[in-house]
């Protein structure tokens, strides 16, 4: 049964490393959530490792400078493994050819283009028009404010080709503030509906955890899955990944599913344990919000 906590610090000398989602957890897309950050910091001056593990498709280094302009700072992680890093070694090694259609805002998502130096003899990527391609890179919508289903002819066309997509952040949705915006993982939805092939590398799939464990041995550590904690607002991604991974995990529940718990400062536990018996999912914790 999920036990609802009222701070980080109640359970945090049970774990070595957390595994922290970001957006709805630790900043809400335009700021930080100081009292996250102040949790991470009294976790990591405790001795702990945090680990920022996000399904952004934006390579680590692009989500490290996007932190500094949501004023979160440094001192609150360690090491940050991003959905965007595990598609884009996928993508070098070929996964969905050579010649791509590219999904997303470009001008955003760019730095997914980057050369990767840990792949050996990486394929060369060339963007293309659709009806070039051999396979598609969906970093997230063309418009986050509009219906998925637009790309529904443009989706018949490449699954009769037979087309892969790629998708750089299988989040469905994500609030930016106050204005809830579509992501990569709903096209992907949308396509794998519809008969197509969709391949994932974040949250709640395998790659992005192997990617974890290579952060944290890289920091002369181990990811012991009984001495470790995810955390994110994510119910099918954070909470269904820890669980596929058999890691602990606390539920944010004022981030996605603030009005399905009724969460002000805490959530409701009828309508929490109404709502994870809907979805199935029983996190080892909730709390209202990080801190």
């Amino acid at each position: 049964m999920t036990q609802i906590i009222s701070s980080l610090a109640d359970i945090s000398s049970r774990y070595d490393v957390l595994l922290v989602d970001l957006w709805g957890c630790v900043h809400n897309g335009v700021r930080a959530y100081p009292e996250a950050v102040a949790a991470l910091q009294a976790y990591r001056a405790g001795g702990g490792l945090s680990v920022l593990l996000t399904n952004s498709p934006k390579p680590r280094t692009g989500v490290e400078a996007q932190l500094a302009q949501f004023g979160v700072p440094e001192d609150c992680w360690d090491a940050i493994a991003t959905s965007g890093d595990s598609a884009r070694a996928a993508m070098f090694r070929g996964a969905v050819g050579q010649k791509v259609w590219f999904m997303g805002e470009w001008q955003r998502d760019a730095g997914f283009f980057e050369p990767l130096s840990i792949i050996d003899d990486p394929v060369e990527i060339a963007r293309v028009p659709l009806r070039e391609a051999e396979g598609i890179v969906c970093c997230g919508p063309f418009d986050p404010l509009a219906d998925p289903d637009e790309n529904r002819a443009d989706f018949l066309y490449a699954k009769q080709m037979g087309l892969k997509l790629l998708c750089a952040n299988p989040d469905i949705v994500v609030d930016r503030g106050e204005t809830r915006e579509w992501c990569a993982g709903a096209l992907a939805r949308l396509y794998t509906e519809m008969g197509g092939q969709s391949l994932y590398f974040g949250k709640p799939h395998p790659p992005i955890y192997d990617l974890a464990r290579r952060r944290v041995a890289a920091l002369g550590k181990t990811l012991d899955p009984a001495r470790t904690l995810a955390i994110g607002d994510g119910i099918g991604t954070d909470v269904r990944g820890a669980m596929g991974e058999d890691i602990d995990s606390l539920f944010i529940t004022g981030g996605l599913a603030a009005g399905e718990t009724k969460t002000s400062h805490q959530p409701d536990p009828d309508a929490l344990s109404t709502y994870l018996q809907k979805e199935n999912m029983s996190p080892t914790y909730a709390i209202g919000r990080l801190r």
